[in-house]
């Protein structure tokens, strides 16, 4: 991780006539439908049940007698409360949740509790950074180098990236005890890029915040069920084993729902030296991330638009509950400007996922190149 300051980096063609065109027609869908962008009366009745779940969950937890009990609801608890992050909070961190930014932050702050990580370092990695310039090396933060699995074709080969197609899903397990204990330390201590964004500063407040989430997270997650499960024998290094266990199983899950999106058949960028990319922001989004369809489609109501990804990309600023819409007019759109539009199976996503791990292992010499913007 890096703390030098990034250059700010700028869309030369604005594809001014393809967003006109887009935008005017996905208004005169929320016209006729009589609709907003926010979310409704049935996704908040959706998400305070995830979280009822995930309260139910949590208070059974505590009252089991053996291990393995304790693990099954104890995993209820994380998985319901990743579930709400991915349906509400996605949404949240975008001010799409509830109207006001004030109630997006404040129900970001509670739901990610159970997870332990930041929402605001979270946020602004995301929005400002992954959502603006995806797939660009340094400046997608999602994807930064770290010597252990190599996620794009600039960042440094080590031998032992040929097994990384074997050692991922545990790579990708830590990713958010990792996020939780590492990254948003980082930021918070000023040691990553973000320390150049004066809007990341903190102040007693912001410091007030951040101790208080993380406490708040390591009483819930871990002290109260230590304190509690040990008058019925479950020793506390057991707890401290269900907890990592659960939290590394939700983070697997989600990054085989997540990343995949950016890693089938993907185009990946360098930076320009004068900063200038001679393509257009919405040329970026549909060369680095799809769109993809569970199967059955019910499984889309739990997935929070993740797998609508590239249409998320694109209306950022829309509740995931427009997305299967938005996506028809985005595909149909894509078709008439010649934009490279894709939405994808799930199996056929996670067989492009596996050849990207596989390809990113090999050395770099026996690679096939991949987009540059120079």
């Amino acid at each position: 991780m890096s703390t030098k300051p990034l250059p700010k980096l700028h869309y030369t063609n604005n594809d001014e006539p393809f967003h006109q065109e887009l935008m005017a027609e996905a208004e005169a869908y929320l016209a006729q439908k009589g609709d907003h962008r926010f979310a409704n009366s049935t996704l908040l009745f959706k998400n305070f049940l995830l979280l009822f779940l995930c309260a139910v969950c949590y208070f059974f937890s505590l009252h089991q007698v053996t291990i393995g009990l304790f693990a099954l609801y104890y995993f209820g608890f994380v998985m319901s409360a990743m579930l709400a992050n991915i349906n509400a909070q996605h949404d949240a961190c975008h001010n799409v949740f509830f109207r006001t930014r004030l109630a997006n932050r404040i129900f970001g702050r509670l739901v990610t509790l159970p997870l332990g990580i930041d929402p605001h370092y979270w946020q602004v990695r995301h929005v400002d950074y992954h959502h603006i310039y995806p797939n660009i090396d340094k400046y997608d933060l999602d994807m930064e180098e770290n010597g252990v699995f190599r996620q794009t074709p600039f960042q440094k080969w080590y031998p032992h990236m040929r097994f990384q197609s074997f050692y991922w899903p545990f790579i990708a397990g830590l990713s958010l005890p990792y996020i939780a204990w590492v990254f948003d330390w980082s930021d918070q201590l000023g040691k990553t890029a973000l320390a150049s964004d004066k809007k990341n500063l903190t102040s007693l407040t912001g410091w007030g915040l951040f101790l208080g989430s993380k406490i708040l997270h390591f009483i819930i997650a871990l002290m109260l069920p230590i304190f509690i499960l040990s008058s019925v024998g479950i020793s506390w290094y057991g707890v401290l084993s269900v907890y990592l266990i659960t939290q590394m199983l939700s983070s697997l899950i989600v990054v085989c729902l997540l990343l995949g999106t950016h890693w089938a058949d993907p185009a990946f960028y360098t930076a320009p030296k004068d900063g200038k990319i001679e393509h257009g922001w919405y040329y970026q989004q549909f060369t680095t991330c799809c769109d993809w369809y569970p199967s059955p489609k019910i499984f889309n109501e739990l997935l929070g638009g993740v797998n609508l990804h590239l249409t998320h990309h694109l209306f950022p600023g829309w509740s995931h509950r427009h997305y299967p819409a938005l996506m028809l007019i985005v595909e149909r759109l894509a078709q008439k400007y010649q934009l490279p539009y894709r939405r994808l199976g799930y199996l056929e996503l996670l067989t492009q996922q596996q050849q990207f791990i596989r390809k990113m292992a090999q050395n770099p010499n026996k690679q096939t190149s991949y987009s540059e913007s120079d």
